[in-house]
Order: structure tokens, then C-alpha cells, then sequence
């Protein structure tokens, strides 16, 4: 166990002694390679690799943008007309992992309009797909059998009125058309894989994914080495829990004076129902059952005017939640039988499902934005309202903003001739932010979501929400704690009850299988697992030992199976890569943080059509 990580140490340390009869180790278990990844399993001291040439093209681009979601197009579109306004010279580079824009976007998503129409105000006549405005807003509680209605009153987050109902990946590839129309270069099916640094340690721009890898980790007779897009500024614009600023928030340490992000698991479903079921622009919220009172969670149904009755159904779950036990997948799944709910899907067809992790840490958890070389954008540093349940609003504009700020801080003499480092820190970005709309709306509902965590639970928050955000009209003297990171707040197996599910009726609710089909995910088989481990013994000796594998459930895709070993020694963890639907979920709640999510080669995972 020598190569153990301190953490996932102690754990092993607690369970060889708090728990022992969970842990049946035997010097007969096996323990077969998972990780091949380059990344930890670096090709300069590997002989099959000792004939390749490492050398890779370069091009250089003023801005280059890494994400082609809200934020980055936005910001994308924004530098642009800044450009076209003054007649400068400005080359923006965006790319997507994605094999076309909106291939990887999902949301519920009820859209606030403010920064698209600051972005674009004649939106309407561009043909922006928002079709169907918000009609009617429902908010309840559930118990198993019964449903109690909360009145929806101004002023109150939940409040939709004047939003619209999107399917977010449309509205992306319309960005996108507009990105375009403007002069952005687009480059979807290109996965940033590697920060580029200058010697003086600021960011010099990205390389993208190598491909022609063998499972194995060797090299293929196809191999080809990414390329390096140089930029005098780079946009961080990945999403959630991005892979790359995870490594940014290390160089830079951005994250020394903010809490730990918090996180979610969204999960969501289109469907096609009856006719006489479908009421456009109808908005329904729920809490309560099927979670307890101490997990926090919801879940939307939002009906669609696109010319087909659609509806698309959803629940999000904190990822803080402590049994183990807990599938926020089957939850979901065993949502829709509520009896208030189910009578809308009988008789229909679902035709779509996917899953996003999503930022809950709000104000408490935004880092430092900027840094030498680039800054973060949109939902990778998280500007997620959580009460409202919606983050692309405030996504656009801190894309916008950064874009403002970049352009002032490339066409600045002073500024670029004074700069200590080769890449340029657009810092008047940190000042324009805590100045806009964006910082005082995540500000005045800061303390919503971890009033949820006090002893009273679901029913806390829910006060604290009435009286400090709707009555006080966010008035609060001061700010409340998360209490820690996701992965922390996991109890041992022992201590939790196991949750009993229901089998799926492949009616109403399915099985993960038939879920992850409907995402249209792809991953070239024959390539190196991008879901990593540190240490390939830890999920049996700790998180399998420990808390019964987690993993397996946590998983909203069936991408991690405990399995009998070849020689029936004990289990195995076997990672279905291939179904991977690019989550997060599991580099957020591995309780050992032993999992590291990274780039598979561009162009792979799910190809969501309008979620």
C-alpha cells in the first residue's frame, strides 16, 4: 500500500480498526492494473514509447476559449463585437470537446433572458430558440402519497415569471451560429487536455488530447500528437468541475480564500407524452419525497411549446448526502411513481436522459478568477444560483464581463508593456464581476443553501429561506459555512440503513442500461481509461471494505461494477468507461478522492440532442 495517498491512508487505517469485520483482506486478493493513462503513468519512461516523436504544431490566437457552453460562446461573441465595434484585429479560438456545440450541454433549463438580451438585444428576431415563455409556477411538497402545494410569491427564487423554458443544447448551437456570424473560430471535437505554461510560470494557452492510444497504454500505428493553441489569453470555460481548473486552482492557488465547493448531481428525461396531459409553459417544482429530510434535493417537470407535446422531468440531489447506500439514479427513477406525478407519463415515451454534476457552493465558493495568462468562466469557478436553480444567466454575463475585460487588457500599451509575466492577467475582471448584477444576486442568496445543513434539516432551510431571502429581502449581517467537501460528509456502511428500490416497470422508470443507450455515448474502446485512479487497490481495500463501493451507485451511467474476481479471490472494480457520460460526478464523490476524471480523446461521450 505504499503508494496510498494520506488520505485514503487514514481511511484504510480506520477501517483495518473501527471496522474490522469489514475488511477480509488476504494476501490472496489480486489486484489487476486499471490505470493506463498517461497522466499517471508517464511515456517518457516507457520503453514502448522510446521511438516516438513527441513534437506537436503550434498555432497562436489572441484568445483562446476552452468550453463551448454559455459561457464561452458568450464570452466568444462578446470579444467579437468589441472587435468589429472599434475595427481591431482580434483572432478567438473556441474549442469543444463536444463533436458539435450542445453535444455535451444538459440543464433543466428554465432560462432567465437578462444577459442574452444584454448580449444580443434583438434576440427575437435572430430566431433564439427560447419558444415558450413561463405560464405557470407550482412549487410543492411531497410525502410518499401526498402532495401540499407552497404558494409561489414575487420575490420568493423560485419565481419564474418573465423565463423561459429552453432545451439548453439548442440554445448553445444557436450561440454557436452567432459566435460565427461574428468571426469566432470553432473547433468542436477538440478536447483540451494539458495547460501550456511560459517559462515564467503564466499560462501560455492549451494543447489538445493525443490520439491513437491502446488500452494498454501503448502506442498505436494511428498515433497522432495533439495540438498547442497559444493564446496572450486563455478563457477557462469547461463547466462544472472542469478538469483543468482543477490544475489552475493548484498552480495559482486560487482557491485559498473562498470554502470548498459543494456540488450537485442533476439528472434529467424528455419525454413525449399524450396530447391531453401537455400544458406549455407549466412549471412544477417539488421537495420532499422520496429524499429524507437531511438530503438535499428536488426535482422540476417543465412542459415545452415545440410543437410536440414534450415535457422534461428531473431531480437534483446535493452531493453532501451521507449514506452510501443512496442511488441518486434510482431516486429519480422512483420519483416519477408519486401518484401525483406518474398519471403524466403513462402512455407516453421517454426519449431522452442524461446527467451533470452542477456548482452549489455559490458565494462562499467562488475562487480568484484571474490569474497570469487567462482567467475562469461560467459554471468552472461556479456561479450557480442555487435557490433559483439556475446558473446559465450568470454564466453568459461573467463570460461577457471577462470578455470586456480581456479586450481592455489586450489593447492596452501600458498594461501589456508593464505586465510581470508573458501571459496577460486581465485583472480588471475580479473588479467587474463584484460590480455587476451576477455578484449581487449570488450574494443576497448565500446563505440558502447551507441553512439546509443545520439539525432541522429540509424544513430549516426552508425557514431560514422565508425569513432572512423573501421577507429580509436577503438582508443578512452574516455568512453561514458549508461545512466541508462532498466527498467528507460519506458515513461507513455500517452506520447507514440500506435503501430497499423498487424494480424499474420500463414504463415510468427504467434501469440504467436503457438510460445510458438514450444518451448516444461513445468511447473508442481501445484506448486508455480517462476515469484514473491513483492507487488501483484503494476501491477494494478502502471504498468496497469500507463503505460498500459507493461508486457503483453514485454513478448515474453503470460506469463502476464490483465483479468476482477470475480466480474467486474476492471482487474487482471494473470501470465501464465507454459509459461515461462526462458527470463529474465520480471525481466529486469518491470518498478517497482516489478518482481523476480526465479528457478522452475529443469528440467522444454523450451526444445529447437539445438537453
Amino acid at each position: 500500500m505504499a503508494t496510498l495517498t494520506r488520505r485514503a491512508k487514514c481511511y484504510l487505517h480506520l477501517a483495518r480498526t473501527a471496522f474490522p469485520q469489514r475488511c477480509v483482506m488476504s494476501t490472496s486478493q489480486s489486484y489487476p492494473k486499471i490505470t493506463t493513462h498517461y497522466t499517471r503513468f508517464p511515456r517518457e519512461s516507457d520503453e514502448r514509447w522510446k521511438d516516438v516523436n513527441f513534437e506537436r504544431f503550434a498555432d497562436e490566437a489572441d484568445v483562446v476559449i476552452v468550453g463551448g457552453g454559455p459561457a464561452g460562446l458568450s464570452a466568444a461573441c462578446r470579444l467579437k463585437q468589441l472587435a468589429n465595434e472599434q475595427g481591431k484585429e482580434l483572432r478567438v479560438c473556441l474549442v469543444e470537446k463536444a463533436a458539435e456545440l450542445g453535444g455535451h450541454t444538459l440543464s433543466g433549463a428554465c432560462l432567465e433572458p437578462h444577459a442574452l438580451q444584454e448580449l444580443f438585444p434583438d434576440w427575437q428576431e435572430r430566431g433564439a430558440p427560447l419558444k415558450t415563455p413561463v405560464s405557470t409556477d407550482k412549487f410543492s411538497y411531497l410525502t410518499e402519497k401526498g402532495r401540499f402545494n407552497i404558494p409561489v410569491l414575487p420575490g420568493m427564487p423560485i419565481n419564474n415569471h418573465g423565463n423561459y423554458i429552453v432545451r439548453l443544447g439548442n440554445v448553445v448551437r444557436w450561440l454557436g451560429e452567432q459566435a460565427e456570424e461574428l468571426g469566432v473560430e470553432i473547433y468542436p471535437g477538440y478536447a483540451a487536455s494539458e495547460v501550456l505554461y511560459h517559462e515564467d510560470g503564466s499560462v501560455k494557452g492549451i494543447a489538445t488530447n493525443d490520439v491513437g492510444i491502446a488500452k494498454d497504454g501503448s502506442p498505436k500505428d494511428t498515433f497522432e500528437r495533439g495540438m498547442e493553441l497559444h493564446a496572450k489569453i486563455t478563457m477557462f470555460g469547461e463547466g462544472c468541475h472542469g478538469h483543468l481548473a482543477k490544475q489552475l486552482y493548484k498552480s495559482f492557488d486560487l482557491r485559498k480564500d473562498c470554502e470548498p465547493q459543494t456540488y450537485g448531481i442533476g439528472l434529467k428525461e424528455l419525454w413525449e407524452i399524450e396530447p391531453e396531459k401537455h400544458q406549455p409553459g407549466r412549471v412544477e417544482h417539488t421537495v420532499g419525497w422520496p429524499l429524507n429530510r437531511d438530503t438535499y434535493g428536488g426535482t422540476f417537470l417543465y412542459h415545452l411549446d415545440e410543437g410536440a407535446p414534450l415535457v422534461v422531468v428531473g431531480m437534483v440531489i446535493g452531493l453532501d448526502y451521507k449514506n452510501p447506500y443512496l442511488s441518486p439514479f434510482r431516486e429519480f427513477q422512483r420519483f416519477k411513481h408519486h401518484p401525483s406525478v406518474e398519471p403524466v407519463f403513462r402512455g407516453g415515451k421517454r426519449i431522452g436522459y442524461g446527467a451533470r454534476a452542477l456548482n452549489e457552493g455559490g458565494f462562499q465558493s467562488l475562487p480568484k478568477l484571474t490569474f497570469p495568462g487567462g482567467c475562469l468562466i461560467g459554471c468552472s469557478p461556479g456561479f450557480m444560483n442555487v435557490p433559483k436553480i439556475k446558473g446559465t444567466h450568470n454564466a453568459m454575463k461573467s463570460g461577457m464581463v471577462a470578455a470586456e475585460s480581456a479586450f481592455e487588457t489586450l489593447f492596452n500599451e501600458d498594461l501589456i508593456s508593464n505586465s510581470p509575466t508573458t501571459g496577460l492577467n486581465p485583472e480588471c475582471y475580479e473588479t467587474r464581476i463584484r460590480e455587476s448584477w451576477v455578484w449581487n444576486e449570488l450574494k443576497s442568496v448565500r446563505n440558502v443553501r447551507p441553512s439546509f445543513n443545520t439539525g432541522l434539516g429540509l424544513f430549516g432551510g426552508i425557514l431560514y429561506t422565508g425569513l432572512f431571502y423573501v421577507l429580509g429581502r436577503g438582508f443578512e449581517p452574516w455568512t453561514l459555512s458549508h461545512g466541508g467537501t462532498d466527498n467528507s460528509k460519506l458515513k461507513p456502511a455500517t452506520e447507514c440503513k440500506v435503501i430497499e428500490y423498487p424494480k424499474p416497470d420500463g414504463e415510468v422508470s427504467f434501469d440504467i442500461l436503457t438510460s445510458v443507450a438514450l444518451t448516444g455515448t461513445n468511447h473508442d474502446h481501445d484506448q486508455p481509461a480517462h476515469l484514473t485512479l491513483m492507487d488501483d487497490k484503494v476501491p477494494v481495500d478502502v471504498n468496497l471494505q469500507l463503505y460498500d463501493g459507493p461508486e457503483q451507485r453514485f454513478c448515474p451511467a453503470g460506469v463502476y461494477e464490483y465483479v468476482e474476481t477470475e480466480d474467486g479471490s474476492g471482487k474487482r472494480l471494473q470501470i465501464n468507461a465507454q459509459n461515461c457520460i462526462h458527470c463529474k460526478t465520480c471525481d466529486i464523490k469518491d470518498v478517497t478522492q482516489n478518482i481523476n476524471w480526465v479528457c478522452p480523446q475529443g469528440g467522444e461521450g454523450p451526444a445529447y440532442n437539445g438537453m
